[in-house]
């Protein structure tokens, strides 16, 4: 497998493997039959809600596209109730726009799904270790999620999770907002990504302090790939806010760094395309 980076010119037609960063953690995924959209923030809400505040939630990168120029996806897949993933802003738009769209969300949060999304929305309710097919040809397994603890409700549920996008071609895994924990390895083996979408913005106790719980570490989030064999990595959750960021010199020497995994950045604004060819990855700017 091959990924190329190149100019998002346009926005990508169906039927072209490949990955569009939003920011924070949000992707739109084109698996080849499918349109994925996963944990956007196309919105100011947080600015909004935390005006005045020391961690002021101001955007460091503008939205690529706005919620109402989105094309439809197949399929909306939401990994935890933090408004950076579930935005009422993105996503009540977008239910209100195509009524029959699936939004996969957490069974532990259904109730703020209900609240954000929006009451008459088509909700999925998934948990840890749980695999559905919704889309021909496309499996979506939950694997559970530690963001800075492992955490379950009182019914035993997640609230955090990660997804892996399972298909004939090949399968991606986006972990959502995870520190290493028990038990995650074993379950990303089991999914075999060729992608691993990871957060990689870290944590200390300052920011937890604040009620800002992290991530892995870039260091965590090759080894997790490495130790799993993933092949590639797309690191992510960086560059949204200025109090829960990392060094994004750290991403670049990683790029150019040799051995597995092949670290490719993103970029708001470009194209991951997913080719067949076996090969190391290339960039392209217009």
């Amino acid at each position: 497998m091959r990924l190329t980076v190149e100019p998002l010119s346009s926005w990508p037609g169906p039927g072209q493997p490949g990955i569009v960063w939003l920011g924070q953690a949000g992707f739109w995924i084109e698996t080849g039959a499918h349109r994925v959209l996963i944990d956007p923030y196309l919105s100011d809400s947080l600015a909004r809600k935390n005006a005045g505040k020391p961690n002021d939630h101001k955007r460091l990168m503008p939205p690529p596209v706005t919620p109402e120029a989105l094309p439809r996806p197949d399929i909306v897949l939401v990994t935890h109730a933090h408004t950076d993933h579930m935005d009422p802003d993105t996503l009540a738009p977008l239910a209100r726009r195509f009524p029959d769209l699936p939004f996969v969300v957490p069974a532990a949060s259904l109730d703020t799904a209900q609240d954000r999304i929006g009451a008459d929305a088509r909700l999925v309710p998934v948990d840890a270790g749980q695999r559905h097919g919704l889309l021909p040809g496309l499996a979506i397994a939950a694997v559970a999620a530690a963001h800075e603890t492992l955490q379950t409700d009182a019914l035993g549920r997640h609230p955090f999770l990660g997804y892996g996008l399972v298909t004939a071609a090949r399968t991606i895994y986006h972990s959502g907002d995870c520190v290493p924990h028990d038990g995650l390895l074993s379950a990303v083996r089991a999914l075999t990504p060729d992608i691993a979408l990871l957060p990689v913005n870290g944590r200390d106790a300052a920011r937890l302090a604040a009620g800002i719980p992290g991530n892995f570490t870039l260091d965590e989030a090759m080894t997790l790939a490495r130790a799993a064999d993933v092949p590639f990595l797309v690191p992510h959750h960086f560059g949204m806010f200025a109090f829960n960021t990392c060094d994004e010199g750290e991403i670049d020497r990683a790029v150019v760094a040799t051995g597995t995994p092949r670290v490719i950045r993103p970029h708001v604004g470009e194209w991951i395309r997913i080719g067949t060819a076996d090969g190391p990855d290339t960039r392209r700017r217009g």
